[in-house]
């Protein structure tokens, strides 16, 4: 805002005395009637009109604008974080559960056996994308009978892996299939094999072994340079005699 500055006192000119003006009754000017003798008067030199500049006008709304970008900017970062966070939350959530589902399953597993050419197997099938074995806990039905459970892992259409798991009833047909986890650059799985002869045991991709499981069995979830692995030791239920006493003893020809 611009302030109108008012100049220095200026003295004017003594104002004469009536007895100077003689006869002369003439009022005086204005000005002159408000001066008194001996003083001086001051007087303004702009436009008593005030008001804001055209520059001052042009600042006041860039700051605005900017202000109110900076607002803007701050509550659209606050969204997404907490969007992130939420979606995080969901995944690790998620992962828990596909985690306890699988341990639940590979611990209640059953030395289930079927016979090819008159020897006795283990129903139990280890490859480093593929697991097979039978299991008394069923992810649908709970711990209700004997399933037998695949775990298989394929390539989605992003280029992304996908754990699937899939159970049928033992000696029966029909299957049913979900998907566990996915988004994860690789996904395996390896077995811990331990010779009664060896101090110690080695990891294995692929379990050979037709009369043994293995004594652990470990997940590796791979995304970027995280790599998200845990070992669930293998924890039989029952021998195959008593199985077999059971009627848990299936022919199967191949």
């Amino acid at each position: 805002m611009k302030d109108c500055a008012v100049n220095n006192l200026t003295t004017l000119p003594i104002i004469p005395s009536r007895q100077e003006r003689g006869n002369n009754t003439s009022p005086l000017p204005r000005r002159e009637r408000a001066r008194v003798r001996g003083y001086s008067f001051p007087y303004k030199l702009c436009n008593s009109h005030q008001g804001f500049t055209l520059l001052e006008l042009t600042i006041s709304i860039t700051l605005l604008g900017l202000i109110v970008l900076i607002i803007v900017g701050a509550m659209s970062l606050g969204y997404r974080s907490i969007e992130s966070g939420e979606k995080k939350t969901i995944a690790l959530e998620r992962i828990r559960a596909s985690f306890s589902m699988i341990d639940s399953q590979i611990q209640s597993h059953v030395p289930l056996t079927y016979e090819q050419d008159g020897e006795i197997k283990y129903y139990f099938q280890g490859e480093r994308e593929l697991m097979r074995f039978s299991s008394n806990y069923s992810i649908w039905g709970g711990a209700k009978g004997y399933v037998i459970t695949t775990y298989s892992v394929r390539q989605g259409e992003n280029g992304k892996q996908i754990l699937y798991a899939s159970e049928n009833i033992a000696g029966l047909e029909g299957q049913r299939e979900t998907v566990l986890l996915d988004n994860f650059e690789r996904i395996y799985f390896e077995y811990f094999h331990k010779d009664p002869t060896e101090e110690e045991g080695s990891w294995k991709e692929q379990w050979s072994e037709d009369v043994l499981i293995p004594a652990k069995v470990r997940f590796h979830f791979i995304d970027g340079a995280t790599d998200l692995s845990f070992i669930i030791p293998v924890r039989v239920q029952g021998s195959p005699a008593d199985l077999a006493e059971a009627g848990l003893h299936e022919d199967e020809e191949e």
